[in-house]
């Protein structure tokens, strides 16, 4: 396989995995396998130029996603801990330029690398911004980098208990101004704010009278094992409530 990206965030052409969806029953199955790994990858940001700015901005969050759920997973892979912090600190630098200048080759060409980083990150594991994402494409068909962006707020409050001093130290990495698990928050909605991802969940989908099946899938997905803290059922419905009326 020789793998061409086109968009700055899924990270397939580094990956092992393969993602379905089951029409009958509005789920995503996750299948792996080294042979589904290519052998050549080629990233030319010449190709990513036409991609429009709100799926810059909404691949771009996929490629955060995979980091911040690899870096944040309490799961031993230094080499996937190094890489997701790194492709953080690209990420930080270059997506907004990419979104607002869409001709600005470094841009484009950095985001390229930071998306193919994340998913060698989350090699190490993900974690419940997935797990919450993937029922909601499955039964809504919404953009999957642009769901992970809109409960990765809520997701990262969950787990702060167990990811506060790892985010610090993220946060000092990126040099962020308020260098504290607050101040990545406030990076977090800022650059959603700039990237016209929505607050809530409601702005994505019509109703909330699916969540409690969701929340039973979210909690079976193959991703709720990587996140920091162990979550239950009940937690993923509130999690889906909260995102859905804002309330962090």
């Amino acid at each position: 396989i020789i793998a061409i990206p086109t968009t700055a965030g899924t990270g397939s052409e580094t990956g092992r995995a393969a993602v379905f969806t089951k029409e009958d029953t509005h789920e995503k199955k996750i299948i792996f396998h080294p042979k589904m790994l290519p052998s050549i990858v080629i990233l030319d940001p010449y190709l990513t130029i036409a991609l429009p700015p709100h799926l810059t901005a909404f691949t771009g969050m996929d490629a955060l996603a995979h980091c911040l759920e690899a870096y944040c997973s309490p799961f031993f892979h230094p080499l996937s801990q190094g890489i997701a912090i790194e492709g953080i600190s690209i990420i930080h630098k270059y997506l907004l330029t990419a979104f607002s200048d869409g001709n600005n080759i470094e841009a484009r060409g950095n985001m390229l690398a930071s998306s193919s980083m994340g998913s060698t990150a989350f090699q190490k594991g993900l974690g419940a911004i997935h797990s919450l994402s993937h029922p909601v494409g499955a039964i809504y068909n919404t953009h999957h980098g642009l769901t992970n962006a809109v409960f990765m707020p809520y997701v990262l409050i969950k787990n702060k208990d167990a990811i506060e001093n790892r985010i610090e130290s993220l946060a000092r990495y990126i040099n962020l101004p308020d260098p504290n698990f607050d101040g990545f928050i406030k990076w977090i909605l800022d650059l959603r704010n700039k990237l016209a991802v929505p607050h809530t969940l409601k702005e994505l989908i019509k109703d909330d009278e699916k969540f409690e099946e969701m929340s039973v899938m979210a909690f079976n997905d193959p991703s709720t094992g990587g996140n920091p803290i162990q979550l239950t059922d009940k937690d993923f419905l509130q999690l889906y409530r909260d995102a859905y009326n804002g309330k962090l």
